[in-house]
């Protein structure tokens, strides 16, 4: 196979490359990285750490 001399072939420095925001390659955070995917019941204990929290911590 020869390529004509007279003809270029185009690189990836010529292709254009759509670079909106709205494109999503890999999503932020997996399923399996979830309390759902540990088999936990989704919600916060937040309330209930603060409310043990060793006295030495204050």
């Amino acid at each position: 196979m020869s390529i004509d001399p007279g003809t270029q072939a185009r690189g990836d420095d010529d292709r254009a490359v759509d670079l909106s925001e709205d494109f999503v390659v890999l999503p932020e955070q997996t399923s399996d990285d979830t309390d759902r995917g540990w088999g936990e019941v989704s919600g916060s204990n937040d309330d209930w750490l603060l409310a043990e929290r060793p006295p030495h911590w204050d």
